[in-house]
């Protein structure tokens, strides 16, 4: 149970760190930057690919608790 929380607040905070990485950088397209300019920018950040890392955590950490979440409803 408390393996479970600590990955959900890891995964969540990575993904929420990710994400502001993303939304900052969506300053470049007033650069000039086309969308697929920017997605080619955003994917080689390393700082942005936190994002969905955290996600990969969150999900495993919902998916394995539902699993025992059911038992008790």
């Amino acid at each position: 149970m408390l393996n479970r929380i600590f990955f959900f607040l890891i995964g969540f905070g990575l993904s929420v760190i990710g994400f502001v990485y993303i939304i900052l950088y969506l300053n470049v397209f007033t650069f000039g930057f086309s969308l697929k300019e920017y997605l080619a920018f955003v994917i080689k950040r390393k700082e942005c690919l936190i994002a969905p890392i955290g996600l990969i955590i969150l999900t495993f950490s919902i998916i394995k608790g539902g699993k025992t979440l059911d038992k008790y409803l």
